[in-house]
C-alpha cells in the first residue's frame, strides 16, 4: 500500500515537472492555485483573462479593463492592445516570458481563435514601504535616506545622486525558484571593466533555488566564503553607494533587500563612517583612530587578562597587582573560565536584546547587564576588574559603523582567549600572526583586502587610517583600478586666494 502511494506520488511529480510546451500546459499547472483566476469576458465570449489575484491591482483592472471589454468583439490582439489604456504592454508567444510576466504581476489576455499569441498587461500590486531613515548606519549629519526592498526605488535613489548617462545598470536573474532580480550598477568610463565582468560572471554562475537577500549573493560570490571577514561592503545608505561608484567601484542591488553590496573593498573601509566626510578632516581622522583603537582593545583586552593572570603576573605593577589579587581572592574559577562565563553572558544579553521587540530589548540589555553583573560579583563568580574590562570590550565593539565587521570582532576574541590560555602572551602573538596571514591572503573580487597597508600604496593612505582634506584626494583609489584615475580636473586653472577671475 505504501509502495503504491509512493509510486503514485512520483508519477504526479513527473507530470508536474514535465516540459511546458504551450499555454495550455502552463494553464494546467497554474489553475490548481486558488488565487489564479480565469475569466471570460464579452457577450460573444471571445476574450479570456488570466491573472494571479494576489499579484495584481484589482482596482486598476476593474476601472480600465473590464468595462472596456464587456461587450467588445475583437478578433485581433493588436486592436485590443490599442484599445486599452495601458503602457508597457506586450504581445508574445514565448511560454517562458508568459510564465515570468504572470508571476510578476501581469495580466494575460487571449482570444478564443486558437492563436498562440498572448497580450500581457502590467497591473502589479505594489506593497513596498516608504523610504525611511537608516537604522543601522545612522548619522547625525548628512542625508537621512535609506534603501528599501524595491529594486527600482533603490536604483532611483542612486540615479538621483549621479545624473550621468554613463551610469550603467546590468540586470540579471538568479534563483531557480525565487528568480530574484539583481542589478549590477557601475559608472562606465570610470569602473574597471574587468571588475564588472568578474562580478557579472560570478553572479551568473550561481546555481541555487532561492536568493532572498543580498547576503546570499555576498556569501556565494566571495573570494573566500570560509572567512569570517566580509569581502563585500554592505550598506543601506545611497550616499555611500554613490560615492563608491564615483571612485570606480561596483554596486550590487538585489530585489527584496534593503542593503546594497559594494566591491572591491578593503579592511580599513569597514572602520570609516560616511559621516566622516561631513566633518573637518582633523576631527574625522581622530574618530577613525579611536575606532581602530577600540577594535584592537575589544579583541585583545580579555585575552591579555587571561595571559597575564595565568603566566605573566610578574609584569603587573605592584599597586595594580594588589587590586587584582584582592578582587580574585574568593573566585573559585581560573581566569579562563571566569572570562568565558562573562563573555558568553554578554553575548546572550546582546542576542536577547537584538531578537526581542525594540522597547523590551533595550530594557533587557540595560537591566540584565546591571543585575547579572552585580549579582556575579557579589556571588564571587567573577572579579569586578574583569567585569569592567568585559563591559568596555563589548562597548568598544559597537564603535564599528558597519554591522557585519562588528560580528567578526565579537567572534575573534574567543580564539585569542584560547591561545592566551595555552601559551600566554606568546599565544596571543601566534594568534595575531595567524590573523595577519589570513588577511594577507584575503581578496575582494581579486583585489587585496589589506590594501593600502599591504601591498603598501602610499597614495591610498590619504583616506585610510586618517582622512586628509579633499584637495589631497585628487586621484581615485588604486584598488579600484579605475580607467579615469583623476577626480580633480588638472587642466583647470586654479584661482589664487583673494583673487577673482
Amino acid at each position: 500500500m505504501i509502495r503504491k502511494k509512493i509510486l503514485n506520488n512520483r508519477k504526479q511529480d513527473k507530470q508536474q515537472n514535465k516540459e511546458i510546451k504551450n499555454f495550455d500546459d502552463l494553464l494546467h499547472i497554474m489553475k490548481d492555485s486558488d488565487d489564479f483566476k480565469h475569466i471570460t469576458l464579452g457577450n460573444v465570449n471571445n476574450i479570456e483573462i488570466f491573472y494571479y489575484q494576489s499579484l495584481i491591482n484589482l482596482d486598476k483592472i476593474e476601472a480600465n479593463l473590464f468595462g472596456k471589454l464587456e461587450d467588445a468583439k475583437i478578433d485581433n490582439l493588436d486592436v485590443l492592445e490599442n484599445l486599452l489604456p495601458f503602457s508597457e504592454t506586450e504581445i508574445t508567444s514565448d511560454i517562458k516570458k508568459m510564465e515570468e510576466k504572470l508571476l510578476t504581476g501581469f495580466i494575460a489576455l487571449k482570444l478564443t481563435n486558437n492563436s498562440p499569441n498572448i497580450l500581457l498587461i502590467p497591473a502589479k500590486f505594489e506593497v513596498d514601504r516608504q523610504v525611511t531613515q537608516p537604522e543601522i548606519e545612522f548619522s547625525v549629519l548628512g542625508p537621512k535616506l535609506a534603501f528599501i526592498e524595491d529594486l527600482n526605488t533603490n536604483i532611483n535613489l542612486i540615479r538621483k545622486r549621479i545624473k550621468l548617462p554613463q551610469l550603467h545598470v546590468k540586470n540579471l536573474q538568479v534563483g531557480k525558484v525565487t528568480k530574484t532580480d539583481i542589478s549590477i550598477v557601475y559608472l562606465d568610463g570610470v569602473a574597471n571593466q574587468q571588475n564588472v565582468d568578474t562580478i557579472e560572471q560570478r553572479i551568473s554562475d550561481v546555481e541555487y533555488d532561492q536568493v532572498m537577500d543580498s547576503s546570499f549573493i555576498a556569501q556565494m560570490i566571495s573570494d573566500n566564503s570560509q572567512s569570517p571577514f566580509p569581502q563585500f561592503m554592505d550598506t543601506e545608505r545611497p550616499d555611500r553607494v554613490s560615492s563608491a561608484l564615483v571612485e570606480g567601484k561596483i554596486a550590487i542591488v538585489v530585489d527584496g533587500s534593503p542593503h546594497v553590496l559594494i566591491a572591491p573593498t578593503t579592511l580599513v573601509e569597514f572602520f570609516a563612517s560616511y559621516e566622516d566626510y561631513f566633518l573637518t578632516w582633523p576631527i574625522a581622522s581622530a574618530f577613525r583612530i579611536i575606532r581602530i583603537f577600540a577594535v584592537i582593545f575589544s579583541v585583545l583586552i580579555t585575552p591579555m587578562y587571561v595571559a597575564v593572570l595565568t603566566y605573566h603576573y610578574h609584569i603587573v605593577p605592584g599597586d595594580l597587582l594588589g587590586t587584582l589579587i584582592s578582587s580574585r581572592k574568593d573566585i573559585p574559577f581560573p581566569p579562563i573560565l571566569e572570562v568565558l562565563i562573562l563573555e558568553l553572558t554578554i553575548e546572550l544579553l546582546r542576542e536577547a536584546g537584538a531578537r526581542l521587540p525594540t522597547k523590551i530589548g533595550q530594557t533587557i540589555g540595560i537591566v540584565g547587564g546591571i543585575v547579572i553583573g552585580t549579582a556575579a560579583v557579589e556571588a564571587g563568580l567573577t572579579s569586578n576588574v574583569l567585569l569592567i574590562l568585559v563591559a568596555l570590550a563589548a562597548l568598544a565593539s559597537f564603535t564599528t559603523p558597519i554591522y557585519r565587521i562588528g560580528n567578526t570582532i565579537r567572534l575573534l576574541r574567543f580564539p585569542f582567549i584560547i591561545f592566551a590560555q595555552m601559551w600566554g602572551l606568546i599565544g596571543i602573538i601566534i594568534a595575531i600572526m595567524f590573523l595577519i596571514t589570513h588577511l594577507l591572503r584575503l581578496t575582494s573580487i581579486g583585489r587585496p583586502f589589506l590594501e593600502p597597508l599591504y601591498p603598501p600604496r602610499w597614495r591610498d593612505l590619504k583616506d585610510a587610517m586618517i582622512r586628509l582634506p579633499f584637495n589631497f584626494q585628487g586621484a581615485r583609489p588604486i584598488i579600484t583600478t579605475a580607467k579615469d584615475k583623476n577626480r580633480i580636473n588638472t587642466n583647470r586653472t586654479r584661482l589664487k586666494k583673494g583673487k577673482g577671475k
